[in-house]
Order: structure tokens, then sequence, then C-alpha cells
């Protein structure tokens, strides 16, 4: 073990209790004090003076103090060393605000209280998490035995971490019903109420189109029809009834399925590529995911009133992480964005933001959803890859018949149980912003453009609008002109010699932009 390192780092070697997520903070005695950023990461370095001893309560106090709480090395450290350090320490310093912390987090973590260790008869109350620095609970309840305020966003069956970044911190500001305001101001409240029919859809088909799936027609529209019905209504996104209903509402009846609800078998998600199977992601153990959606929802109920981006991003990207379904997980995972925007009132109805639409509109942006994804799976798999098999099928209790195998639940644990999704904040709040001023804007103005065409064209020849819609359609494909098939269809173009004056409204309402309209009906 490197004498240099120091926090986290050296309890992790030490101990041989190594986190599979990056830690976001590292630090080391070097010759200068210094503080270096990349990729996300800190490294900070510390003159000898600032080295600890070398114990666990040191090393330890020093983390807490200049690196931050993180319960998955917590969590893997306590599980490694004998119980009797902890409890040494505690008694030791019976009303510092470190070991009383460490005391409190101990048995939270662990599930259990520490033996022949008394309750702290006094002193202040002390955060579990700093308010600062972390998102934490809305309602935070004292512990009375550590004198610990638990203000833990969770509990021990699942619990994120958010550091309050700049990023984060520009997300939890972000007005989303503002800039809806600034649209309506700029388009109209009927352009922009017209929009929310066409963009539901939009966003059912660019759901499926990144699980590969864009040309099943009747899924998309029985998707988009769960998401205008569903969006908002239920009392708990998260109750397992719930999403029982909503995934047999998105699958539907004509499926392989046996069993609708939690999952009883093992999953993975991945691809076949020449015969054999490419994982990039495993998901826990089925036993596991009530107790985790517990946790999630723990974190929905105990952090009401918070970033309701910060919400919509843990609630949606826990739940694909926990991946408690069969079949339909990545579905419901993109629906949860908009219940939870929409259950904490920051997109009203009939608003449905087109998150999908935004992460499929160029290669770069579904790129950047896959990148967020691996913020968790990839570090996940480098650990645990070797740990997976395909060995003989056999049937599990949900009727799902599976070969896949995988021999480190128990530890793969800690990192499903606590992941810092702090990354995937900051990714949810650009992709809203993106959301509202590119997708949402650009379907506001071609509404509008289609209105004023549809009204120029009918000042040089009167017809109902689905044959105007016609001829202004084919006009913008065959490149601002008309076509020989479109004249055969309207001789009148011909007969009148409107053919020039047509172009020319067309083209200007649109300000010869070149933007393709997937249909025209759901602009009526």
């Amino acid at each position: 073990m490197s004498d240099d390192w120091v926090g986290y780092r050296w309890l992790a070697e030490r101990y041989n209790a190594h986190p599979v997520q990056p830690q976001p903070v590292e630090s080391e005695i070097g010759a200068t004090r210094r503080t270096i950023q990349h990729n996300g990461t800190v490294r900070e370095a510390y003159t000898a003076a600032m080295r600890p001893a070398d114990t666990l309560p040191a090393h330890l106090t020093f983390a807490l103090k200049h690196e931050g709480v993180f319960l998955e090395p917590l969590a893997r450290l306590f599980n490694a060393i004998p119980e009797a350090e902890i409890r040494d320490w505690v008694l030791a310093e019976r009303t510092g605000q470190y070991a009383r912390r460490v005391g409190f987090l101990y048995e939270w973590l662990m599930g259990r209280q520490l033996a022949g260790v008394p309750a702290v008869a006094n002193g202040g109350y002390v955060d579990a998490l700093d308010p600062r620095a972390y998102l934490v609970s809305t309602s935070a309840r004292n512990n009375s035995r550590w004198r610990v305020r638990d203000n833990l966003p969770g509990h021990r069956e699942f619990c994120v971490t958010v550091r309050r970044t700049d990023l984060v911190r520009k997300a939890e500001t972000y007005d989303c019903a503002a800039q809806l305001d600034a649209l309506q101001a700029e388009y109209g409240v009927d352009v922009l109420r017209r929009s929310a029919v066409w963009l539901t859809f939009k966003e059912s088909r660019a759901s499926f189109q990144i699980e590969h799936e864009s040309d099943k027609r009747d899924r998309i529209k029985r998707f988009a029809a769960v998401m205008e019905t569903r969006m908002g209504t239920y009392a708990n996104p998260l109750d397992i009834a719930a999403l029982t209903e909503l995934q047999r509402e998105i699958i539907g009846e004509r499926t392989t399925l046996k069993h609708f609800g939690l999952r009883q078998s093992p999953v993975f998600v991945g691809a076949t590529d020449h015969f054999l199977n490419v994982i990039h992601y495993i998901a826990p153990r089925w036993e596991d995911v009530g107790g985790m959606l517990d946790g999630l929802d723990a974190f929905l109920a105990r952090t009401t009133g918070a970033s309701t981006i910060a919400r919509a991003a843990v609630v949606s990207f826990g739940f694909v992480y926990i991946h408690p379904l069969a079949d339909g997980n990545g579905r419901v995972h993109r629906f949860l964005i908009n219940d939870i925007l929409r259950r904490d009132n920051a997109v009203p109805r009939p608003f449905v933001l087109p998150v999908s639409s935004a992460i499929t509109s160029k290669p770069q942006h579904l790129a950047a959803y896959d990148q967020v994804l691996e913020v968790l799976s990839r570090p996940l798999m480098q650990r645990y890859e070797e740990y997976a098999r395909f060995e003989a099928h056999r049937e599990f209790g949900d009727g799902v018949k599976s070969n896949f195998t995988f021999g480190a639940y128990d530890d793969a644990a800690f990192t499903w149980r606590y992941p810092d999704l702090t990354a995937h904040v900051e990714y949810l709040a650009e992709l809203i912003d993106r959301t509202i001023l590119t997708e949402m804007r650009q379907e506001a103005e071609l509404i509008r453009n289609w209105d004023r065409a549809r009204s120029s064209v009918k000042e040089l020849l009167d017809g109902p609008n689905l044959d105007i819609d016609r001829i202004i359609r084919s006009i913008r494909d065959n490149h601002w002109s008309v076509s020989g098939k479109l004249s055969k269809e309207f001789p009148i173009i011909q007969e009148a010699n409107l053919g020039e004056a047509i172009v020319h409204a067309v083209r200007e309402a649109f300000d010869a932009t070149d933007a393709p309209l997937p249909s025209s009906d759901a602009r009526s």
C-alpha cells in the first residue's frame, strides 16, 4: 500500500474494501497543497503536516471531514472490519461528532446495534449529511441514540448520494414551468397545447427507438396512451400494484411473459453478437428488488419539496438500475421522468416533455444517454464480469426460463444499494433544458408555420384542411416545387396558374426551412 494515500483510499487499501464506483474525491500527501480536477473527480494533495495517524479512527475522521460521506465505501469498510474497532473508538470519544456519526452510520448500514455501547447522553445534534454538500431529506429525523440528525434520503436497502456540485445547484433552481410559460408567450396557448398531442406520441415513438423497436406502431400508440392517462395519477408510482398495472398496459397481453410485476428471476442488459451474449449490466438479485424499491420510495417521500429535477433523476435512474421487472424497465424508467415532473407540478397537463426524442435526436445525444447509464454499469461490469455465466436453463418462480447465473450478488449489493447519482441529476437537467428549448420550440414553430402556410394557401385556393395539408407537404417534400403527381391530383393548380404563387406562400410560411413533419393530422 502506498504511504501517500489518506482518507477513503487509505482505508480501502488497508482493509481491502475497494468500492466499485470511482471515488469523486481522493486524498494524498504531497510536497505542496494543491487540488487537481479531472473528468469529474478531484485529487487533493495535502502537506505532511496533515497526515493522519495510521489508525482507523484517524483516517475515517479525515475522510468524513475532508472528503465527505460516501455510502458504498463505508458499507464495504464496515463489513470488512471487526465490530470491536468501531466499538472501541465510539466508547473512547463518546461526544465527538465524527465518532457519533460513524456510530450512527455503522448501525444504519449494518442494520444492527453496536453491542455494549450505550446511548449518547448529551451534546448537540449533528447532521448525518452536510445539507450544503448533499441532497438531503426534507423531513430529517433525530436519532437520539447518537444525537445525529438522520437526513439520509432513503434507507439501508437503497439510498442514493447526490453531491451538490455547481451543475446540481443549477438544476435545483431550474424552473420548467417558467420555460414553458415563455414558449406559450412566444407561440400562443393554442399552438403549444396542440403540440402537446403530437409530443406525447413523439415521446412514445422515441422511447421505443432507444430500445430499437421504433417499428412497433401499435405498441407505440399504447405507450402514448399510458403516458396520457397514467402520468401523475398514481398515489405512488413505485407501488407494486401501480408498477404491475403500468407494465401490463405498456407491454399488453400479447406477450410471452407469464407474470407481471416484480421479477422472480435473474436479468441482465446486453446483446447477442455473433451468437455470443455481450453483457452491459447485471441487475440486482430478484429477492432484493422489493426492498430496494422501498428505499427508492422512501427517497420520494423523504425529499418532498426538494428539486423536482433531482427527484426525477434519482427515481428514474434508480429504477432502471434496480431493474425490478422482467420486461419494460426502460419504458417505465422514462415514464417516471415525466411522472415526477407532473407530480411535482413542474410540468402541467397536458404537456409531456419529449425527453426520449431529445435523446435520439442526434447520435451524440444518444451516446450521452448511454454514457450516463455507464457511470454505474461500466465499473460494475469491470469488477464482476468474470462472475457471470451461462449454464443450464432453469425455470424461475415468474415462469422465466434462463441460463444466466451470477456468482457475486452479495458483494455487488453494496454498489446497487448505494449508488452515487450526481452525474444523472446533472445529465437530466441538461436534457430537460434541451428538450424544452429545442425539441418543444421546434415543434411549436412547425405548427405555427404550418398554420401560416395553410392560411396563405387558402387565400389562393380554397379546400378542406386535409387537401391543403397534402399540397403543403408535397411542395415541401418536392424541394419547394409543384410535382407532376400533385398537379394530377389537384388540376386546378395548373388550370388557374397558381403553382408559383402557392410555392411562394408555402416557402415564405416556413421561412425556407426544410425540417420534415412526421404527420399533419396531429397538428390539426
